[in-house]
């Protein structure tokens, strides 16, 4: 099964993780690896032993909060000298929940990452309420 890290600067990581588990309860190789500033030094370490664990079982998705910010800029360091890593950016709920929810034995990590770029952009929306200029439109039919 492809595992799958998430990462981000400050608690993003084990918030999503918290939102995730509340929805759709603990997943297999699915962890969390926080970044703060004042454990710099400390994060490329753990994120690579994190990284190294889920390779042990497979492909691995690294999920992170932003493109360009340290997480993603090692996150892509790891990539681009281990086969079979992949990495998201900007990583929402939606994403995560579909991406980690449609693996099985035959996902592979590029899979995976197309799920999570799909629902990830299908989970964007910017919802309204209607208000009372629009009822003034006539849109709605007068009651008996």
């Amino acid at each position: 099964m492809v595992g799958c890290i998430i990462t981000g600067h400050g608690t993003f990581a084990e918030g999503m993780l918290g939102a995730f588990e509340m929805i759709a309860g603990p997943q297999d190789a699915l962890v969390a690896v926080p970044f703060h500033e004042d454990e710099a030094a400390d994060y490329p370490g753990k994120l690579t032993a994190a990284i190294d664990g889920l390779l042990a079982k497979g492909e691995v998705v690294v999920f992170t909060d932003l493109m360009g910010g340290t997480p993603f800029n090692q996150s892509m360091m790891q990539a681009a000298q281990k086969d079979d890593i992949q990495v998201v950016s900007g990583t929402n709920l939606p994403m995560l929940l579909e991406a980690v929810m449609s693996r099985d034995e035959s996902s592979t990590a590029q899979d995976v990452c197309q799920v999570a770029v799909e629902a990830g952009q299908t989970g964007v929306a910017h919802a309204q309420l209607p208000t009372e200029d629009s009822d003034a439109d006539g849109d709605e039919e007068d009651g008996i």
